[in-house]
């Protein structure tokens, strides 16, 4: 008898595409999976991770919502930035972001940073977007963090100012 789940990649039969969220079947007997509109998504079972062959791009996978892992600072910033646009279109503003620790080389250079006045203990946090930025705890504690990129702390309620036009000025 032969074993069915041998005959499919590591993540099964099929899978949402990365890209449209579209259910994409495994091309049996390979670690392939193939979108019609994004072409071939490639598993590679030893870093649990899959990569977009025509891009290069990798996605790595936390409670079966793809998450792609940068390796540029402008891709998690626009990421960031289409985060907050959706939260403003659903009548919410973001008091806060919270970034995976593994980005924290990556995207220091790109933090808004503000002089403390003379006479204030600490400076402020950095911040992007107008937002205060804090740094994910590390992987070992929180395993999320291996794989998802940011969050967002958010509440009801519009921007006082949208700070996130800033990105296109």
């Amino acid at each position: 008898m032969i074993n069915l789940s041998l005959q499919y990649p590591i993540f099964g039969p099929e899978i949402q595409c990365p890209h449209c969220r579209q259910t994409i079947p495994a091309l049996t007997l390979t670690d392939t999976y193939l979108c019609q509109r994004h072409g071939a998504f490639e598993s590679d079972p030893k870093t649990g991770e899959l990569v977009h062959l025509q891009s290069g791009r990798h996605w790595r996978q936390w409670e079966n919502e793809w998450y792609r892992q940068h390796t540029h600072p402008d891709g998690i910033r626009f990421e960031i930035h289409e985060a907050l646009d959706r939260l403003y279109t659903q009548g919410y503003r973001a008091t806060r972001v919270i970034i995976a620790l593994r980005y924290k080389d990556l995207i220091s250079t790109y933090l808004e940073r503000s002089t403390p006045w003379r006479g204030q203990a600490d400076s402020q946090r950095p911040r992007l977007y107008g937002l205060p930025v804090e740094f994910s705890p590390d992987p070992k504690e929180n395993p999320c963090w291996d794989v998802i990129n940011f969050d967002l702390d958010k509440e009801p309620g519009a921007p006082v100012q949208y700070p996130y036009f800033r990105l296109f000025e």
